[in-house]
């Protein structure tokens, strides 16, 4: 009856640039109403700003593309569908607005569906309805698709090629007066989505101009504020002993003691905080990459890049690393994780770290799976064999080991279930949040258990942090935010959505409870300072945490550019400085500054130091075509050539006081840094067999256990799915 009754088409449809006007303000409605709403937008001003752009397409299809005009306009109106329901989706677990930078994650969603459409509340799909309702008509009726042609008629043209001439102005007039500002958020809110989207595609970066060669360890001291101890304490305490760094998947702080009704929810960690050193004030630093991020941050002390995760915009460069650094001086390293290697580009950020092997999915298996991969029992129970088997090599070992049952959206299997929640809790994303996080906390258990069982416990620094925040405000709805309340006895703030435990296990040390600010950049010279590991002459954007106190943490990506975090809180800028936020670590909001302008522009200089080194360093691929073209024109041994010997001081496996400064040619991975070599670039990655990491002049080959720093490891292990290691070919696996 619709199709045949005149109004229906003909008075909504006869004139699409009103009816499609129509249509686009009520997704702007749907926008407004989920990402500005509790931001402080006004709906009248985003008309204001949205509605030029709309009209801007708008008269163009009106000017040039009569010929097909309804067609033309519902192509029009599908993109900017999409791009407002992936503002919408991506506001609800980052906090931000998305751009064409993220395009190049498009590839994972597949491998986190679970999470995206967790996010999704039903009514998100309206934003679609006028698509599938036009999509249908056009399909299947004759009289609607005549109708369609005859509206290919050219009526006022003059009148919309002049009206697209205003609507651009409008554009210019709605982006002009903010584009300096330093928020991205309040950018796309005060300029309208549509002319922000446009915007980031021709805005200079908000970085400091920095000349990379400037970028040495002193250079970065001195804008930290940190200064080197003549005598460091714990220097050396854990000289020789085994590191494992366990990263927990999405462990937030307060955690930590928690009880639900009087049950403990991680009574493991609680005894690790208890009994070992602890730090609650410890920070993510992580972007876009999450989990992977985290990777890069605590082996590198480096800073995430501004757009794009970083294993996927640094994985070509050779990166100064822990693995290199520690492998120099002659422990053996490997990283674990269940997934596949390649999920978030892994198989080649693997390389540009220098890790000499990695345990995926080929080494673990696929069955008793949780999440994305197998479970966190059989990850520690598989990786605690392991580590006893290359204890028994007779060298120490630097390794990682990323857990990932509790992964978002923490829907385990009932199976795994280990404690029964509140009635109040079930059925929300923070019951089940505590619910995964209480299973991830058992299997841990385990895995220490195991540990001390076999021995590696008491010959090793156990390293354990959260990767980064499970719990977005921007995912909760008001009875998940009133169940945040009773955990906190007061509002849920950015500080704590941000906050993650550290807890750091040394032989021989007493616990502790360390309050000062730390982040994940810090890991990396802390445990080099246990280790006896000097860094003098290594670019690292983080403090040893057991020795200087000089807190400035830049954030990116979850924090708008030019946020940090020190003691005072976490700051937010406005436009800039004067009009900034703070958000006090204890809870609470004020509306102004309380860090002075030179620590906001301290964190900005050492953000953009980072990225300006990081930059600088030279590609992994590169320099391997370099060590072959060495080990070409390498002579025989005996002759006047070394073959780079750690203890001949060559530019191969040299000890960490012989990295050279950043901005140098052999600055990075590969160099002095480390010395390992990058992985051979045509290595497969389906981790099938472990890999060799050659370094610069690396000696003869020689089984690991028997060589020294910077040989190749063993390449006698098989590898299959089986559960027999993945040993990297260069850390990528052939």
């Amino acid at each position: 009856m619709i199709l045949h009754n005149r109004f229906s088409w003909r008075a909504l449809i006869g004139k699409p640039f009103i009816f499609f006007s129509i249509v686009m303000i009520l997704k702007m409605l749907l926008v407004w109403t989920v990402v500005f709403r509790e931001n402080a937008g006004s709906f009248g001003m985003m008309l204001l700003t949205g509605i030029p752009p709309v009209w801007l397409l708008f008269c163009l299809i009106e000017t040039l593309a009569y010929r097909k005009k309804l067609v033309t306009y519902l192509i029009v109106d599908l993109v900017l569908t999409i791009i407002y329901f992936a503002v919408i989706m991506y506001y609800k677990y980052f906090g931000v607005i998305v751009t064409y930078h993220e395009l190049r994650q498009v590839n994972q969603v597949s491998e986190v569906n679970s999470s995206v459409f967790s996010l999704m509340d039903p009514y998100y799909l309206f934003i679609f309805t006028d698509i599938v309702v036009l999509f249908v008509l056009i399909c299947s009726n004759r009289r609607f698709r005549a109708f369609g042609r005859s509206l290919s008629v050219r009526t006022g043209r003059p009148w919309f090629a002049g009206g697209a001439v205003l609507a651009l102005i409008a554009c210019a007039a709605c982006i002009f007066p903010f584009r300096s500002g330093m928020n991205e958020f309040q950018q796309a809110r005060d300029m309208g989505i549509l002319n922000y989207e446009a915007y980031v595609g021709f805005a200079p970066s908000k970085n400091i101009k920095v000349d990379a060669k400037s970028v040495t360890p002193e250079a970065v001291a001195q804008v930290k504020g940190t200064t080197e101890p003549a005598q460091p304490a714990y220097w050396g305490a854990a000289k020789g002993k085994n590191v494992i760094i366990i990263q927990l998947e999405a462990f937030q702080n307060f955690l930590v003691n928690l009880k639900i009704d009087g049950k403990e929810v991680t009574p493991n960690m609680n005894k690790l905080v208890k009994d070992h050193l602890y730090f609650p004030h410890f920070f993510q630093q992580v972007g876009q990459g999450n989990t992977a991020d985290a990777e890069f941050v605590v082996n590198t002390s480096l800073y995430v890049p501004s757009n794009g995760a970083a294993s996927e915009v640094y994985a070509d460069k050779a990166l100064p690393s822990a693995p290199k650094t520690f492998a120099a001086s002659g422990y053996q390293t490997a990283t674990f994780h269940t997934n596949s290697v390649v999920f978030w580009n892994r198989d080649q950020l693997y390389k540009a770290l220098g890790w000499e092997k990695y345990y995926d999915d080929k080494f673990f298996g696929k069955s008793d799976l949780v999440s994305f991969g197998a479970s966190d029992e059989l990850l520690y129970a598989k990786t605690a064999e392991e580590l006893a088997r290359m204890q028994g090599a007779g060298k120490p070992f630097y390794v990682q080991v990323i857990s990932m049952s509790g992964h978002h959206p923490f829907r385990i299997p009932e199976s795994k279930f280990k404690m029964q929640l509140p009635d109040r809790y079930k059925g929300t994303l923070v019951g089940d949040y505590i619910q995964s996080q209480n299973y991830a906390d058992y299997a841990l258990g385990q895995f220490v258990d195991e540990l001390k069982k076999n021995g590696v416990w008491d010959n090793s620094v156990i390293v354990l942090y959260g990767d980064h925040q499970g719990l977005p405000i921007y995912s909760l709805n008001n009875k998940e935010k009133k169940l945040m309340k009773e955990i906190y006895g007061r509002e849920y703030t950015l500080p704590d959505m941000m906050n993650i435990p550290l807890v750091l296990s040394v032989p021989n040390q007493k616990a502790q409870t360390l309050e000062q600010v730390g982040g994940q950049s810090d890991i990396f010279p802390t445990l080099a300072n246990l280790a006896g590991i000097s860094l003098k002459n290594q670019v690292h954007f983080g403090q040893d945490l057991l020795n200087q106190n000089s807190p400035v943490l830049p954030q990116r990506y979850y924090l708008p550019s030019g946020s940090f975090i020190s003691a005072k809180g976490a700051f937010v800028p406005g436009s800039g400085y004067a009009d900034g936020i703070t958000y006090p670590l204890n809870g609470g909001k004020v509306t102004k500054p309380l860090d002075s302008k030179e620590t906001y522009e301290r964190a900005h200089k050492l953000i953009s130091m980072s990225d300006a080194y990081v930059s600088s360093l030279p590609e992994w691929k590169d320099q391997e075509k370099e060590h072959a073209n060495t080990d070409t024109a390498t002579p025989p041994a005996g002759s006047s050539k070394t073959n780079g010997s750690p203890k001949e001081g060559t530019s191969g496996k040299a000890n960490s006081d012989s990295t050279p400064a950043a901005g140098s040619g052999s600055a990075g991975a590969g160099s002095a840094t480390g010395g390992t070599k990058p992985v051979d670039a045509d290595a497969k990655t389906d981790g099938t067999k472990p890999a060799d990491t050659k370094a610069t002049g690396t000696p003869a080959e020689t089984k690991a256990g028997s060589a020294p720093a910077g040989s190749k490891p063993d390449s006698t292990a098989p590898a299959d799915a089986t559960g027999t290691p993945s040993k990297p070919d260069d850390a990528a696996g052939k």
